[in-house]
């Protein structure tokens, strides 16, 4: 039957008056998204295909998707934060509403919004007309806050108890969450602080996105555990079998990683590099757990990165390059695999480390170490110091353990420290080693501590103050205030900031390294400790703590707790092994430890060492008193 004109325009009308229908995540940013030039190594239109992982996790984010929390626990290089920054955009085109992205810190954010969430919007026209331009007056478009037609996009830190409280979000993305400090001003988790921002909205969207960190002590790791845990399953290129992508599989020649293919478990063919493409295509997601039906998790490593972007050579380098510094082992299972790193928070059995004491006599530096740094731990009564010698590949050796007695409020135990700052020690070679540093902690006796340090002049002596948290083994010093003859200097002292924590995770390890065997002609592995025939005091001492978890405010707070009373040997190991640090030893090349060799000279025969003092001193006044360890 013929339409009239006015029924005609009247359906015309009708139709352009229902909205568009909506798109998933991924069907929108093949058809809006743009790549900036600013913001990515592959400018140009988005393409799911060129990451097909990504298109099961956004569209769990869709809105026709029933799941409330999607989360993403993976390695570098995977295209996480533009898969979020996808949901973004779609919901501000397609979806509007209040949301929220949560960064680690407020100037991760201001950085992410300048150098992702701008060029998102610049490089999209049907974005560009919904967000004003920031140069307008009153345009709502700021660093932290853009506004858009019926919602708003606001961007905070994880350290900021204000930005989390600023709203109420219908969409949530927390950003590499293992991040987030475990307190923030006091009021508790970050994480409990943002989602309870989400608890008006019956369909809200959670994304939760990390590289794993710490085991037991990753937020990612554990709401991952959480979910139905789904693993990216591809196809062999040569039998069709489907598996995941294990490191294990992957092999190369020794020293040469460029070579590096993968080899298929079911019928070990060798898999190049670039097939990984076509099996990417073909994978599929598989939850390996039934979860609590409203959460979806996805765990993915680097070895899926597409071609370009990180190869299986990348891996198999940078695992050749932990190998040979094991500080960097926890950086690629975190970075690499996408799995969390197990601390070394146990203690080490004492017996398996007395048993293997060397014959190396106290006082003597052998030939593998070239500098001196020492440890100094003040109590009431006493100061106990140790004297560690430092060779390639951070391997050491014991070299004296000291113990001064005396009240540290009286001038006569600073005296003595001062001797042994100056003392030398004769290396096998003939030369004599002086101690480059001392770092002494400040805990007790602190302004006795400063006055001393002041004395020495600046350099050999670190006043240091430990702290339980901290990446690097030690930060950046703050002047603080002495008091002299009851006068107060300002910026009297430099205090330097010790990660404790961290150096007994690394000296643990340590002390957990095998001692290569005579056959094999191996070097002595990265961090591996020497002892000399100390008593059985001394490492019942060295291995008085272990690392135990307690929950803090909701959040699982890793604590060093003492097994034993008495503990000043781990401490004073820790103490110089930080003025190894700030002395440079994580810096040195080659070409510093050759210098220092040749500072040091031959060392002699066996028989040679038979004649060589036991120890001498550079100005031997006052006496020091020998270690109780060395006297039982």
């Amino acid at each position: 039957m013929p339409q009239t004109v006015d029924q005609i325009y009247g359906a015309a009308a009708a139709a352009g008056a229902r909205p568009d229908p909506l798109l998933t995540i991924s069907e929108w940013a093949d058809q809006y998204r743009v790549l900036s030039t600013r913001a990515s190594a592959e400018p140009g239109p988005w393409r799911t295909d060129r990451t097909p992982y990504l298109r099961e996790i956004m569209d769990c984010l869709s809105p026709s998707s029933p799941l409330e929390r999607v989360v993403f626990m993976k390695g570098a290089q995977v295209g996480a934060t533009e898969c979020g920054n996808n949901w973004i955009g779609f919901v501000i085109h397609q979806a509007p509403g209040p949301m929220m992205a949560v960064q680690p810190t407020v100037e991760m954010a201001k950085r992410n919004s300048k150098q992702r969430i701008d060029p998102l919007i610049e490089e999209s026209a049907v974005l560009r007309k919904l967000v004003r331009d920031p140069r307008s007056r009153d345009s709502g478009n700021t660093v932290l806050s853009k506004e858009f037609t019926g919602g708003v996009l606001v961007m905070t830190g994880a350290n900021s108890a204000v930005g989390l409280r600023s709203m109420a979000a219908r969409y949530l993305f927390l950003d590499e969450v293992d991040g987030y400090p475990g307190d923030v001003d006091g009021e508790g988790d970050p994480v409990n602080l943002a989602l309870a921002r989400t608890r008006t909205f019956a369909r809200r969207k959670v994304f939760v996105v990390s590289t794993p960190k710490v085991t037991g002590l990753s937020r990612i790791e554990a709401t991952f555990e959480e979910s139905d845990q789904r693993r990216y399953w591809v196809p062999c290129p040569q039998c069709s079998e489907f598996q995941t992508l294990k490191f294990a599989q992957v092999t190369w020649p020794k020293n040469k990683p460029k070579e590096a293919v993968y080899i298929c478990e079911h019928c070990a063919a060798r898999i190049e590099n670039h097939q990984k493409h076509a099996m990417l295509a073909r994978g599929e997601w598989r939850p390996s757990a039934v979860g609590d039906g409203r959460t979806a998790g996805f765990h993915l490593s680097s070895l899926y990165s597409p071609v370009g972007w990180f190869s299986w050579a990348d891996a198999a380098k940078a695992f050749d390059q932990a190998q040979k510094n094991p500080s960097l082992l926890q950086v690629f299972v975190n970075t690499v695999l996408g799995e969390t790193w197990a601390q070394m928070g146990d203690a080490p059995d004492w017996q398996r480390i007395y048993d293997r004491r060397e014959q190396y006599k106290v006082g003597i530096v052998p030939a593998g170490g070239f500098f001196l740094t020492a440890g100094a731990d003040v109590q009431r009564d006493r100061i106990e110091v140790q004297i560690i010698a430092w060779g390639r590949g951070r391997e050491n050796w014991l070299i004296d353990y000291v113990v001064i007695d005396g009240d540290t409020s009286r001038l006569d135990v600073w005296l003595q420290l001062t001797d042994l700052l100056n003392t030398t020690y004769r290396h096998v070679s003939g030369a004599q080693l002086g101690i480059v540093r001392m770092a002494v902690d400040s805990g007790w006796a602190t302004q006795e501590v400063y006055g001393w340090a002041r004395q020495q002049g600046p350099g050999r002596v670190l006043v240091i103050k430990g702290h339980e948290t901290g990446s690097a083994p030690i930060g950046q010093p703050a002047a603080v205030e002495v008091t002299v003859e009851g006068k107060k200097i300002k910026r009297g002292v430099k205090v330097w900031p010790v990660a404790t924590g961290m150096l007994k995770s690394e000296f643990y390890g340590w002390l957990k390294l095998e001692r290569p065997t005579e056959e094999s002609g191996d070097p002595f592995p990265t961090g591996y400790c020497h002892f000399p025939q100390m008593p059985e005091e001394f490492f019942k001492q060295l291995t008085a703590e272990q690392l135990v978890t307690k929950v803090v405010k909701g959040y699982r707070h890793p604590e060093w707790v003492k097994t034993r009373e008495r503990n000043e040997a781990l401490d004073t190991r820790v103490y110089g092994r930080a003025a190894a640090a700030q002395y440079g030893i994580d810096r040195f090349t080659e070409r510093h430890w050759k210098a220092l060799e040749e500072q040091v000279g031959r060392a002699p025969s066996e028989e040679e060492q038979e004649s060589i003092p036991r120890k001498t001193r550079a100005t031997p006044v006052r006496r020091v008193i020998r270690s109780r360890f060395l006297d039982r």
